[in-house]
């Protein structure tokens, strides 16, 4: 491995199961491996990891467990060996279902290990909801990417992340309790404020206090998550990714890039169950060449950056 801190950090997440995320992880991993650069993946589903599956991989001997019960020091000990060059894997803990709620100071501890690996990328993928574990992995990102399909729960999910996470953002920075008060009251959506959005919740801070409302706002607008359309059959299901920017920018007041689409691809359920990497074993499909544009986007994205 290189010898300095990550340069990028990515992170993958979703408001629901079931939406291919770790499948995309895999991919987007892969891919950019094969560009030559250095690749760790970290499956953070400490509950439920299974990012290893999607490489055709068993879970591998040493996980996030060891390192998060100290069993082992060093979080470098915990990266596995894919059998692909330029590509690592840090497996969550599968046998650790308490580690799925870390201690405040075990995830402070892991975050700043993760944060100084020494790599060019470094891909999270997340578990599914909204925890706070969830959404602090997310927001450490440079770049928060949602995974999302065309269907009505997934939307809903969708949104609830994006708010979920902009608010968390916010408290983080918060420094006085009326504040964080507010944005814990913001979270119900039917508080007696009537805060409905993001953009509700910084026109009421700006009521409060005039200074705090406009270095928050400053902060919303350096809020710009990632989002990718998966198993799309329709040019009505790739257009839902428009909308879906357009909602956000009007009613939560947060801009969304929408980074692309992935086809729903037989070839997808065909390397799972043959335990092979898709972008290996079918580098042509529909599917394979979505996830191979998307990094390109990606990767052009942050070249493009300040």
């Amino acid at each position: 491995m290189i010898s300095q801190k990550a340069k990028y950090i990515w992170a993958l997440g979703g408001g629901k199961g079931g939406i291919g995320k770790s499948l995309i992880v895999g991919g987007i991993g892969i891919h950019i491996a094969q560009l030559g650069k250095k690749v760790i993946l970290v499956d953070t589903d400490l509950g439920g990891p299974n990012l290893h599956t999607c490489l055709g991989l068993p879970l591998p001997r040493v996980t996030l467990a060891d390192f998060i019960k100290r069993r082992v020091e060093d979080l470098k000990d915990v990266v596995s060996e894919t059998g692909f060059t330029n590509l690592g894997l840090i497996s969550g803990a599968q046998e650790f279902l308490a580690s799925a709620n870390p201690k405040y100071t075990q995830k402070l501890r892991l975050l700043r290990k993760i944060q100084s690996l020494d790599i060019d990328y470094l891909i999270l993928d997340l578990g599914s909801g909204t925890s706070f574990n969830i959404l602090d992995f997310f927001l450490v990102s440079d770049n928060g990417i949602l995974i999302m399909v065309p269907e009505p729960t997934s939307v809903e999910n969708t949104y609830r992340f994006i708010k979920s996470a902009f608010y968390r953002r916010l408290r983080r920075i918060a420094s006085y309790r009326e504040i964080k008060e507010l944005l814990d009251l913001a979270l119900d959506q039917r508080n007696v404020r009537g805060i409905r959005t993001p953009r509700d919740l910084i026109e009421e801070i700006e009521r409060m206090d005039g200074q705090i409302g406009r270095t928050l706002r400053q902060e919303a607008f350096k809020f710009r998550p990632n989002l990718i359309i998966n198993q799309v059959r329709t040019d009505k299901d790739i257009e839902l990714g428009f909308s879906v920017k357009s909602i956000c920018s009007q009613h939560l007041g947060i801009q969304l890039d929408y980074l692309g689409y992935i086809y729903y691809d037989d070839c997808v359920w065909h390397s799972v169950r043959k335990k092979r990497p898709l972008l290996l074993e079918y580098p042509e499909s529909k599917a394979s060449i979505g996830i191979k544009m998307i990094t390109n986007n990606l990767l052009r994205n942050e070249q493009l950056k300040p």
